[in-house]
C-alpha cells in the first residue's frame, strides 16, 4: 500500500514538474488575427492586433510593440500607399525567437 501511494505521489510532482516547465521548453508563440495576409487598406489604417505567448519582446519592424501579461498586443498604424510587409518577431527570455509576417496594400486614391 505505502509503494503505490509513493508511487502515485511522485507520479503527481513529476507531472506538475514537466506542466510548469512546459513554457521553458516549448519556446514563444505568436498569433496574427489582424491584417490578414494581401489585406488592402484604402484609407491606409491598419489595425495589427493578436497575441505573442511567452514573449519578454515584441517587435513589429524592429519597433517594439506593447502587449499584456496574457500576451495580447493590439495597435493602430498609418502605412503609405503601395506595399508593406509586417514582420512580427516575438522574443522569449532565453532569445528564442518566431517570426510572422503579413503584406499589405494601400491602393493609390484617385482625387479626380
Amino acid at each position: 500500500m505505502t509503494r503505490y501511494l509513493i508511487g502515485t505521489v511522485l507520479f503527481v510532482l513529476i507531472g506538475y514538474g514537466c506542466l510548469e516547465a512546459w513554457p521553458l521548453l516549448a519556446g514563444p508563440s505568436l498569433v496574427i488575427e489582424s491584417p490578414t495576409e494581401n489585406a488592402s487598406f484604402p484609407e491606409g489604417i491598419v489595425t495589427v492586433q493578436g497575441r505573442a505567448a511567452r514573449a519578454a519582446v515584441l517587435m513589429l519592424n524592429g519597433l517594439p510593440v506593447l502587449h499584456d501579461q496574457n500576451g495580447d498586443f493590439s495597435s493602430t498604424l498609418t502605412f503609405p500607399q503601395g506595399g508593406s510587409i509586417l514582420t512580427f518577431v516575438a522574443t522569449d527570455r532565453f532569445g528564442r525567437t518566431v517570426t510572422a509576417t503579413r503584406s499589405i496594400f494601400v491602393p493609390t486614391t484617385n482625387n479626380n
